[in-house]
């Protein structure tokens, strides 16, 4: 692939205005809007991968699927056109006609494994250095803003908990993998599965192992909340119907939906118990089983929307376990054994196959070193900005998605904000900004990045220590509520005093020319 901007040979520093870290659902959505809000600017998109899709391409296991609607997961800049839940290999299929038919593929570096990020405000510049994986050649990036869109866990190492080692994971005799390393071409036909975990990863592969597995267990530590629904969206069905054109059905249904969710996570607040029923009878639906048990091993212990709200196409999750396909047990690990699993309250569970789904590890930033003037950046002593950006590091964006809606919804917002930020320094005729406490801050309590009665999955109260810091007021927090930050970041005011701007030309003039001339 080619990359925009002067280059010099192999080993010579190629300069781009943007550089954007990522080829998945953030990456690609902010090249677009880059594109299309900054025709300016030169930018490039580095990927460690050798393909593009991020999160939909390390994830291989049964039936992998969004546990989004692709009405609001999906890019609001093109329709969406197939089954409100979609297999990863639909998602691909859709990204890639993204990449194809906006020109973004001849930007992206694949292979490409960034090993520093460094800023020098002398200069003006980030300096990056990757790592081309297929030679080992070092290589070095500058630009003048740089758009992390990498995603927030680790896509080589998944969460394992440390304490089954102790417990005797390696006597099992059987295969052990977690769902993460999954590899496409095993074969699970006539095994008995155990899947230990129960969130949206065990929702999804609970059912594609049940088609073709002799059974499948579900060992979990606490019952998670599944919404069942058919996979389908009969507004958009009825609007597609009547003749209404694509681009118009995915925004009125995208706004349907949104505006369901909306209602749904304040009811959550405010009726959880209301809403807990609704889900229930959800499941006696789907079913056909009006006295389907819940308790033990479907009554969780935290309030609904605490943490993410499992979609259940069809109710299939709850069709195996009626079918007599799936077992459902809610416990601990007292230790694993030679042939499966021994529990706290002393059942065996037997087992060929062992997949856990036990989520990730957080990775802020990708885990890579980053710099600025020399000094090393520890990202929990910075103060976020909206999420966004931080507070002592100049000319950065973090793409940082919602948990309770479409992460792409906030792809699209950041991708306004990021560009209207970027035409805001041309404009102004500088190539520097930084956020910066105001005096109104002074004084503000700084917190962890997220309240756990907010939202507290393992993955993120396992990793909280390592994130950016927030405040206590709307400008320094990442409130993971969409419906608010609708109206709120398109009415961000580039000329706030949270903003620091300097430097003495616009962003886009080319300051590593002049460096390369001198």
């Amino acid at each position: 692939m080619n990359v925009v901007g002067a280059i010099e040979g192999d080993e010579a520093a190629t300069h781009v205005d943007v550089l954007i870290v990522g080829a998945g659902i953030s990456g690609i959505g902010s090249a677009y809007h880059l594109q299309e809000q900054c025709p300016w600017a030169s930018y490039a998109v580095l990927e460690m991968k050798d393909t593009f899709g991020g999160t939909w391409d390390t994830h291989k296991y049964p039936g992998v699927r969004s546990d989004s609607d692709l009405y609001t997961f999906g890019y609001r800049f093109k329709p969406w056109v197939g089954a409100p839940i979609a297999s990863a290999e639909e998602i691909l299929k859709y990204m890639g006609e993204v990449i194809d038919e906006n020109g973004i593929g001849e930007h992206i570096r694949y292979g490409h494994q960034i090993t520093s990020c460094a800023y020098s405000r002398d200069t003006g510049l980030w300096t990056v250095a990757a790592t081309r994986l297929d030679d080992r050649a070092e290589l070095t990036f500058t630009c003048n803003f740089l758009w992390m869109c990498q995603g927030y866990y680790d896509h080589e190492n998944p969460y394992v908990p440390p304490e089954w080692e102790a417990k005797g994971l390696g006597d099992f005799k059987g295969d052990f993998v977690h769902a993460q390393n999954w590899v496409p071409d095993y074969d699970f036909s006539g095994k008995r599965v155990l899947v230990i975990g129960s969130g949206a990863t065990a929702a999804t592969v609970v059912p594609a192992f049940a088609e073709k597995a002799a059974h499948v267990t579900m060992l979990q530590r606490s019952p998670t909340y599944f919404f069942c629904s058919e996979n389908k969206n009969e507004l958009a069905d009825r609007l597609r119907e009547i003749g209404v054109d694509e681009p118009t059905v995915h925004r009125i249904v995208r706004q349907q939906i949104m505006y369901d969710q909306d209602q749904l996570t304040r009811r959550c607040q405010d009726e959880p118990e209301v809403v807990f029923e609704e889900l229930k009878e959800l499941v006696r639906a789907f079913t056909g089983k009006p006295d389907f048990e819940f308790e033990p091993h479907f009554t969780p212990k935290y309030r609904v929307w605490q943490q993410r709200l499992a979609f259940c196409p069809e109710g299939d999750v709850f069709k195996a376990a009626v079918a007599g396909k799936l077992t459902v047990v809610t416990d601990t690990i007292d230790r694993f054994t030679e042939t499966g699993v021994r529990t706290s309250s002393g059942e065996e569970i037997q087992a060929d196959l062992i997949v856990a789904c036990t989520g990730f590890n957080l990775l802020v930033m990708g885990g890579i070193p980053f710099t600025v003037d020399g000094d090393a950046v520890d990202w929990a002593d910075t103060v976020t900005y909206r999420g966004m950006m931080f507070t002592g590091v100049p000319n950065m964006a973090w793409v940082m998605g919602y948990f309770r809606a479409s992460w792409t919804l906030r792809v699209d917002m950041m991708g306004d904000f990021v560009c209207g930020l970027l035409n805001h320094m041309r404009d102004r005729g500088v190539d520097r900004v930084e956020v910066q406490m105001r005096p109104e801050d002074e004084g503000m309590d700084i917190l962890p990045w997220i309240e756990s009665e907010n939202f507290n999955p393992g993955y993120l109260m396992r990793g909280l220590d390592a994130m950016p810091r927030r405040g206590d007021k709307a400008e320094w927090r990442h409130n993971q509520d969409y419906w608010r930050e609708r109206e709120e970041i398109p009415a961000i005011a580039y000329d706030a005093p949270e903003f620091a701007y300097s430097g003495d030309r616009p962003i886009g003039t080319s300051r590593r020319e002049e460096e390369v001339a001198a």
